[in-house]
């Protein structure tokens, strides 16, 4: 089991560096700010969750392979070559960052979930936020960071769709830890992908009009 959070973990990281370093790149940051966005996009959920568990220092610090992974990703991309593919399409672009949003915020709610389950948290609203937290946290930061409304607000179902996956995922975990990782991150994904395909999203505060031009 151990190894198989481990892998997901990983593939995690991945998919929200993918993230975190397309909007770099989509805001003409240098090789530095795509760096600094990816990581932060793949560590930065779990530093916050280690933070209200009481982990002290945050797991990411004393596990660097996380950031490595989350850095040798971005260069990747910074590749010229890379970079020439990606910007062929928007709408590429756009797919992209649906796909590896919603891998990295499936892995990372469930991810949440189990850490908390691992200091001895049974509570299940503190599980619920904390899984959402890990999940949103990376997005939230690098959006702030790259001077965007934060993902979460504005894109389809975002939040909610950590929330069902999280509250799925807090279930399962007593009576089998396998399922309950693998449904929790299994019902995000599908949420996120119905969502953007029916275009579903919540009612939005508009107030003026142009709010809704």
């Amino acid at each position: 089991m151990e190894t198989f959070i481990f892998a997901a973990e990983i593939i995690g990281t991945i998919a929200f560096a993918v993230s975190g370093a397309l909007t770099a790149m989509r805001k003409n940051m240098d090789v530095f700010g795509v760096i600094i966005l990816a990581m932060t996009t793949a560590v930065g959920g779990g530093i916050l969750r280690d933070l209200i568990l009481g982990i002290q220092p945050p797991g990411t610090f004393g596990h660097p392979v996380y950031g490595i992974v989350a850095t040798a990703t971005a260069v990747i991309l910074f590749f010229p070559a890379v970079r020439r593919l990606l910007g062929r399409n928007i709408t590429v672009y756009h797919r992209i960052m649906l796909f590896m949003d919603s891998v990295g915020l499936g892995i990372f709610t469930v991810v949440g979930i189990q850490t908390a389950f691992e200091h001895g948290n049974r509570n299940i609203f503190l599980l619920v936020f904390v899984g959402v937290l890990t999940g949103v946290g990376g997005g939230v930061i690098r959006d702030v960071l790259a001077g965007d409304t934060p993902y979460i607000f504005v894109k389809h179902i975002y939040a909610c769709a950590s929330i069902a996956g999280a509250v799925l995922c807090a279930a399962l975990w007593p009576i089998n830890r396998l399922a309950a990782f693998a449904g929790g991150a299994a019902l995000i994904l599908l949420i996120r992908f119905l969502a953007a395909s029916f275009r579903w999203s919540l009612p939005r505060a508009a107030i003026f009009q142009e709010d809704v031009l």
